[in-house]
């Protein structure tokens, strides 16, 4: 066999070649040998050397559930590899003319300030995803991170590289419509987009429809709130017709979003938001059911409710629930609180409803949607206004496609947020003492940062829409928020379900809430307060914590201050779900505990389960790591609970979302909200659910203030199929386990 090197060259395959190519990254703990025999058995003639780097990659990373330098080794043939494709300049073919030149004018400078080195520090599938997704032809991860910082910060080099040592270390990362478009002729940095149907007529529904497609092409997800649109069999004035109500428009936005794909990269995403006093709740619902008329589904697109108190009220007491249409009973979704209890009495009263039913009958279909389809999101209309630093602005009626961004729109406006997440496990130090601390201090300059960054994007990025220019410039909010708090849970070594993990959390969000209005007020005092900034809560003194009743005496001389000058920013914090970029910077999910200590993986070399690294080290430590070890994890379902030769304090530090009680999740999700301006995105994960329970937990999270109540509801059932583990002895021989 041969292999077919960079130049077009053939010559025969060379173990001694692939020993020493592998032996270059000098890894310890690693089976040299072993790797290259398991390579060679997959080489295939004229295989080029670009694959068998791959190959010898995913080869390294399937033995690294025998140690963790095997991954190691992964990423450095894979960063070689690119390194070798690659050349150290940048190419600026991709660029706005206007960032190209800035690279063209500063480069010897800007080539001064790339450290390649650090493309080794990701893991390997935080690589190989940047690769697949991020980086264009001819970029490497640090090319991609200076073109980001520039496309942001433009002439203000010294800001830029600030920003690129930043995300060069893996300490922030901006969002991937960020990552994707900044510094290139179309900087679509935006991340989320809100929109009203306010008009319900044919003009209305199909202006609001383009807009979604005109934003979903440039990587925006999407919220809309449908509140206005009549109900079915409602009177049509113009044509002396009658309304289908909305299951004809949901087909329309459901074809839409299958249809519109955002740049090529993902699926168009539509999150339909609605109240429960709605004539066509019930049809609303049914629209995501997997069975029944096709023509009465609408599967694609995310559905989510915005929900008043006064239905939640209802429920508890066992009463009746007016359904009603827009048309007859308008102005319902422009209030909340007093105002939509009067106004809604009042229709009532006056038997305008289109039907009543008992308000559970409502309730458990929401619930049986949700055990079914993990959907609809649970989202609370008047905690959502009244602890709105916008609710100046009018009645805020939807949040955004993950639940975190909670702004006004309007049909002038299209309400838009750019987001970005901190690495929290990077801020975990060891003290002077020995003993393992936190930097407040390194987190809250980091936010600071943030705070510059974010700020900038809104005057860079391009508007896909004038109404998300105009509203974005008037109000300018930004949404920070959080990846890996169940990494830092487990490099501090406290269970997450723990009084000192409920504190840390605290601890860490009020220093984020800090530092951003901190930093949104030195802002304010250059550039004035943002358009809006006059008659909103902050502008009185009144920050996100006074709305939950909590005290909190450090920010009493930056109230003053924010009086004074304001802030540039009407919105500030948002912990959003960080899937892609919580991959490539190698952390959890956002401040999600984990949902497994095990995952599968496919590669070339074949389909395998990777171990939580956290704990594989620390069962390393105690030696009890090992093949037995690692299969009885797996028929465990990635649980150690039961594994009783593994200490109690490791068991207790590696509990799953499924062994943690969901109360504590959302006791957790209050405490950081008292210092959430907008909302977070808060998966419920629950084993076969019950109606009851599902209730118990809805109204505990009601009870508690939360504006997110839920987002998606996860769920297994309490047995799965039994599973086997194989291996092979050392004759050869497969023996099997179950």
């Amino acid at each position: 066999m041969r292999v077919k090197k960079r130049d077009g060259s053939l010559e025969p395959v060379s173990f001694d070649k692939i020993t020493k190519r592998l032996n270059h990254f000098n890894i310890d703990h690693v089976n040299i040998q072993l790797v290259a025999q398991k390579v060679i058995q997959g080489i295939f003639d004229g295989v080029t050397t670009v694959e068998l780097d791959v190959l010898s990659a995913e080869t390294a990373v399937y033995m690294s559930t025998t140690h963790p330098n095997y991954e190691r080794l992964a990423v450095c043939i894979a960063v070689s590899n690119l390194h070798k494709e690659t050349k150290e300049t940048f190419d600026t073919q991709f660029l706005s003319p206007e960032i190209a030149d800035i690279f063209e004018k500063n480069r010897e400078l800007i080539q001064s300030k790339y450290d390649f080195k650090r493309d080794f520090d990701y893991s390997y599938f935080g690589f190989k995803t940047l690769c697949a997704s991020y980086l264009f032809q001819g970029e490497r991860p640090q090319h991609m991170l200076m073109r980001v910082s520039i496309g942001i910060h433009k002439y203000n080099l010294f800001e830029a590289f600030k920003t690129y040592d930043y995300m060069s270390r893996r300490i922030f990362t901006h969002a991937s419509p960020t990552m994707f478009n900044a510094g290139t002729t179309h900087p679509q940095c935006a991340s989320c987009f809100l929109l009203t149907i306010d008009d319900d007529s044919i003009e209305g529904i199909y202006s609001t429809l383009s807009k979604c497609a005109k934003i979903s092409a440039k990587a925006g997800g999407i919220g809309v709130n449908i509140h206005k649109v009549r109900a079915r069999g409602s009177l049509i004035k113009s044509t002396n017709g009658v309304s289908d109500g909305i299951q004809k428009m949901l087909n329309v936005y459901n074809s839409t979003a299958r249809y519109v794909n955002q740049s090529g990269k993902r699926k168009g995403a539509f999150a339909l938001y609605l109240e429960p006093w709605h004539a066509d709740i019930f049809e609303f619902l049914e629209s995501k059911k997997k069975n029944g008329p096709e023509e009465l589904r609408a599967r694609d697109l995310f559905y989510a409710l915005w929900i008043p108190d006064l239905f939640m009220e209802r429920v508890k007491n066992d009463g009746m629930w007016s359904l009603m249409c827009p048309n007859k009973c308008p102005g319902l979704q422009d209030v909340y609180g007093e105002e939509f209890e009067k106004l809604y009495t009042y229709y009532e009263s006056n038997e305008m409803y289109n039907e009543q039913v008992p308000a559970q009958k409502l309730w458990f279909e929401i619930l049986q949607l949700q055990i079914e389809e993990g959907v609809p999101y649970m989202l609370y209309k008047d905690s959502a206004n009244r602890k709105s630093n916008q609710n100046n602005l009018g009645t805020i009626k939807c949040a955004n496609l993950c639940t975190e961004i909670i702004q006004f729109s309007s049909p002038e406006e299209v309400a838009v947020c750019n987001l970005a997440s901190v690495a929290l496990p990077m801020f975990v130090i060891i003290n002077p003492d020995g003993t393992i601390g936190y930097d407040f201090k390194g987190l809250e300059q980091a936010v600071t940062q943030l705070v510059r960054n974010l700020n900038q994007v809104i005057d860079i990025s391009h508007y896909p829409v004038e109404e998300a220019k105009v509203s974005n410039l008037k109000h300018r909010p930004i949404g920070i928020g959080v990846q890996g708090l169940a990494d830092t849970f487990f490099k501090m070594r406290i269970p997450f379900d723990s009084k000192e993990a409920a504190d840390l959390n605290i601890k860490i969000f009020e220093s984020i809430y800090f530092a951003a209005c901190q930093e949104s007020n030195e802002l304010a005092k250059v550039y004035g307060p943002y358009d809006s900034f006059k008659g909103s809560l902050a502008s009185k003194g009144i920050l996100q914590f006074d709305l939950w009743n909590y005290k909190c005496p450090r920010f009493d001389e930056l109230k003053e201050s924010i009086k004074t000058y304001g802030l540039r920013n009407s919105l500030l914090v948002a912990p959003m779900p960080t899937a892609s970029t919580a991959q490539i910077l190698g952390n959890t999910e956002c401040f999600e505990p984990i949902s497994s200590n095990m995952y599968a993986r496919n590669t070339l070399a074949g389909s395998f389960t990777l171990i939580n690294h956290y704990l594989v080290e620390d069962l390393q430590q105690i030696g009890l790591w090992g093949e037995s070890m690692k299969n009885k994890i797996i028929l465990a379902n990635g649980s150690v609970q039961k594994i009783e030769e593994i200490p109690l304090e490791i068991r207790n530090l590696y509990k799953t979302a499924w062994e943690i009680k969901q109360k504590v999740i959302i006791d957790m999700s209050a405490d950081r909200g008292v210092f959430i301006d907008q909302s977070q995105s808060l998966n419920i994960h629950m084993i076969d659910p019950t109606f009851a329970q599902l209730s118990s937990l809805h109204f505990y999270a009601w009870e508690k203030g939360l504006k997110t109540g839920m987002y998606y509801l996860r769920t297994k059932p309490a047995a799965e199929a039994t599973k086997f583990t194989c291996s092979r002895d050392d004759k050869g021989c497969i023996s099997c386990s179950s």
